[in-house]
């Protein structure tokens, strides 16, 4: 019977890896590079090569070890296959079977945002939880769908992505996905400056937010100064979410919603404005959905990645 498990979250800059036991404590967590160089084909060889150099520190027998789970950025299949990650070089591969052979020991993939929220379902902010939904707010808006503790893929491993729903059908700047008026646009943290600059642009009052580099976590901090333009971004930014939010949760009726990512740092008046409109927007039968913030942080997706392995 096996002792422990690693969890792998491969990032565009660094691979995160973290040894883990079976009842899911983190024993010990490093990050190595990520190689992106010749279409990333160092990647895996340079993930098992870590992971068997910590086996060989620890004396540890394969025997010991139940497996490695492993998270990329990009669509995974239930299978472990992956189609495509553009930042890492990768075109479509069996990610699953590739580490597989290379390591000798079972391996488990999954989507990186799909990952890190069954991380935080598992061990983080909705533990204890069986149906969650988790929503990352960062450079750009992730997500992952939780059903009875399981990861939901999808059938090409695109389920989850929260961030492109689309919401606005007068938006005429186009998003990174190529789509415009998806939801990402308007509550990722350049989404947030982006609606707060249109703003100070069609209005001349007085606010904390003028001023140069202006930052997500500038807009919050002058929301929680009581800066009146300011409110009224967070009022579009929960308009936007919350109502987003309510549409997911008439498809999957989750316990909880877990915010996580940068934005999140801001607190739980993020969650004053999502809820507002949640409750406005939402079906009768879902109303009763909690909302948290997140609470492992970076380490979600090495959590996560470990999970797949401890089914």
């Amino acid at each position: 019977m096996g002792k422990y498990c690693f969890g792998v979250d491969v990032g565009g800059t660094t691979v995160k890896l973290g040894l883990f036991n079976t009842n899911g404590d983190l024993m010990e967590k490093w990050e190595i590079p990520t190689v992106t160089e010749d279409d990333g084909k160092a990647i895996l060889p340079d993930c098992a090569k870590s992971i068997l150099k910590k086996m060989n520190e620890r004396e540890m027998d394969r025997t010991e070890v139940v497996g490695v789970g492993i998270g990329a950025p990009g669509p995974i299949d239930s299978e472990g296959t992956l189609y495509g990650a553009v930042n890492l070089g990768w075109g479509t591969m069996s990610l699953k079977k590739e580490l597989q052979t290379l390591l000798n020991m079972p391996v488990e993939a999954g989507n990186d945002a799909n990952v890190a929220a069954l991380g935080e379902a598992w061990q983080g902010g909705a533990k204890g939880y069986e149906d969650v939904v988790v929503v990352t707010l960062g450079t750009g808006v992730g997500g992952g769908i939780i059903i009875n503790g399981k990861m939901v893929a999808g059938a090409t491993g695109a389920a989850g992505e929260i961030g492109h729903m689309h919401v606005n059908d007068d938006e005429t700047e186009p998003c990174n996905c190529g789509n415009c008026g998806c939801l990402e646009e308007y509550v990722s943290a350049t989404g947030i400056v982006r609606m707060a600059k249109r703003k100070l642009a069609e209005d001349d009052r007085p606010s904390l937010m003028r001023k140069d580099d202006l930052s997500a976590k500038d807009v919050w901090d002058a929301v929680k100064a009581g800066d009146t333009v300011a409110i009224e971004v967070a009022e579009d930014f929960g308009w936007y979410l919350g109502k987003a939010m309510a549409l997911v949760a008439n498809v999957s009726n989750p316990e909880i919603f877990v915010i996580g990512g940068g934005v999140s740092k801001a607190g739980n008046v993020l969650l004053d404005y999502i809820q507002k409109y949640y409750q406005k927007y939402a079906f009768k039968g879902c109303r009763g959905a909690l909302f948290t913030l997140a609470t492992l942080g970076n380490d979600a997706g090495i959590y996560g990645a470990a999970r797949l392995v401890l089914k």
